[in-house]
């Protein structure tokens, strides 16, 4: 029996295409919601970066909580990608290390979106999308079980709920200090990284 698998189907041009421009919108989508977050960013503003009149983009995405809504997806699955790449055998807190300071290294080059408030037309969007809200609860559970061994090591202060744990790291992608730090010119973003890694994992507390 031929068991071989097919190749798949080569894309035509113009799918390629098609494909290209939408990956530049949500990549302009991405760098707004960064910069400006989602009520400020407009769907005008997306479509004059990218070079497209807005009826184009509404090709791509009938709305702008749509377009947020890829934008957000796509950043999630990039976390989900840098988690599986992470040594398999580096201990638990070093890869919360590791991913921290990797959603900080994308903060300070303004290509982490930031979260949408609790009243937002957004979160309603993403609460309803599959591939963000499974993305975000393999993420969770992976970082979770990640402070719960860190925990049982003795690495992470046991008296803490894990979940306070998650947040706080997760707060981090989204720390105004960051800037605030880089704002005198006076700091390299190594120099700010290791500043933020150090009260956030260390503490405050003299040693």
């Amino acid at each position: 029996m031929n068991t071989a698998v097919a190749p798949p189907a080569k894309k035509s041009f113009k799918v390629q295409m098609l494909l290209a421009r939408e990956s530049a919108i949500i990549e302009s989508v991405n760098r707004l919601l960064a910069e400006k977050g989602f009520e400020a960013m407009t769907v005008d503003e997306v479509a004059a970066e990218v070079g497209i009149a807005k009826a184009s983009l509404y090709k791509h995405f009938n709305s702008k909580e749509a377009l947020a809504c890829a934008a957000m997806e796509r950043a999630m699955q990039r976390a989900q990608d840098f988690i599986e790449a992470l040594p398999v055998q580096d201990a638990p807190l070093h890869k919360l290390k590791a991913v921290t300071r990797w959603t900080m290294q994308l903060k300070l080059l303004g290509q982490m979106p930031s979260l949408p408030s609790q009243n937002s037309s957004l979160r309603a969007t993403l609460m309803a999308s599959p591939a963000y809200m499974d993305g975000l609860m393999l993420v969770s559970d992976v970082l979770g079980g990640w402070i719960e061994e860190a925990q049982a090591h003795g690495e992470i202060n046991q008296q803490l709920p894990a979940v306070a744990v998650l947040y706080t790291l997760y707060a981090r992608a989204c720390d105004p200090v960051l800037e605030f730090l880089k704002m005198g010119n006076e700091l390299t973003d190594e120099a700010v990284l290791d500043i933020v890694m150090s009260s956030c994992f260390e503490g405050l507390q003299a040693r």
